[in-house]
């Protein structure tokens, strides 16, 4: 049994800590190619929210395995985690790469002129792949680790704090590009349940 879980254990922990350094990185050097030099660690996305709430899924996994270990042993519930972190990255660097110069993490509250309304591509499908694709990984990193409080916990705070982010920014989109994103809205979803 104990190397069973400490298998188990190594597995999910070692996948977690490569979903992070992965998204991380990959965001950090998709900002550095496509802003260049005005690019800062705040492309990182790390704030003390995202810490701590990273924190307590650590403290949550050792805590389950210690005293639940049979939790942490249903493989197919792992890997249906992995398969939503790998979804969930390919989406949001999709959007990335699609939008260009469009997509910054911090929303624009003013128009610059290289700012186009992007409707091609992944945005084809959903008005805002990055938070799509962001809501996705965050769940599925908490589902790789067999965690049912964090997995409930990240829904409920990912989707809140995006279901506030998401009408902020659209405020300004229609203030630059009026009508056409009325018209962009109306017929292409959000990509966040139960947000419009």
């Amino acid at each position: 049994m104990t190397d069973i879980i400490t298998y188990t254990a190594c597995r999910q922990l070692l996948q977690m800590l490569f979903a992070i350094f992965f998204f991380h990185a990959s965001e950090y050097i998709l900002a550095l190619a496509i802003h260049g030099s005005s690019v800062t660690l705040r492309s990182l996305l790390i704030s003390k929210n995202y810490l701590l709430a990273m924190i307590l899924s650590l403290v949550e996994y050792l805590v389950e395995i210690y005293f639940f270990p049979g939790l942490k042993v249903h493989w197919w519930i792992s890997n249906v985690g992995l398969a939503m972190v790998i979804i969930g990255e390919l989406i949001r660097k999709l959007a990335i790469l699609t939008a260009g110069q469009a997509f910054t993490h911090l929303i624009k509250t003013y128009h610059e002129e290289h700012h186009k309304l992007v409707t091609h591509g992944v945005y084809r499908l959903v008005r805002h792949p990055g938070y799509c694709g962001f809501f996705i990984w965050s769940i599925g990193t908490q589902i790789m680790l067999c965690n049912p409080i964090s997995m409930v916990a990240f829904a409920l705070v990912v989707w809140r704090f995006f279901s506030e982010r998401i009408p902020y920014e659209e405020y300004f989109l229609r203030r630059f590009f009026g009508s056409q994103y009325d018209d962009y809205a109306a017929r292409v979803p959000s990509g966040v349940p139960f947000v419009k």
